[in-house]
């Protein structure tokens, strides 16, 4: 049975739309991960005078769960863990869907 939507045609069988065949195509689109562990803001003297051994105070508290960004996107929260020897996160709040493409526009 088909369904016409906006002057497409839908299949409504067992078969998906086209526009589902195609995703593949975006699966191997690479994206830029970032964890934040806090914010800070700093005078233009004090960047000045940094040298090794300095300290950044950050705006987080320790324990307060750590963001993931994709893209620039808050998408989850989470806390460090060790991963064979390299940080990695433990997701413990992910974004909904919905919230994620209402961040979009």
């Amino acid at each position: 049975m088909t369904q016409e939507n906006n002057g497409v045609e839908l299949d409504q069988g067992d078969e998906k739309p086209e526009a589902s065949k195609d995703i593949g195509i975006l699966l191997d689109i690479p994206l830029q991960v970032s964890v934040e562990v806090g914010r800070s803001k700093i005078l233009v003297k004090d960047l000045l005078q940094m040298s090794e051994g300095y300290v950044v105070e950050l705006d987080k508290l320790a324990g307060e769960p750590l963001e993931l960004y994709v893209n620039s996107r808050l998408i989850a929260r989470g806390e460090a863990v060790l991963v064979n020897d390299k940080l990695g996160l433990r997701l413990t709040d992910v974004v909904s869907p919905s919230e994620r493409i209402e961040k979009l526009g």
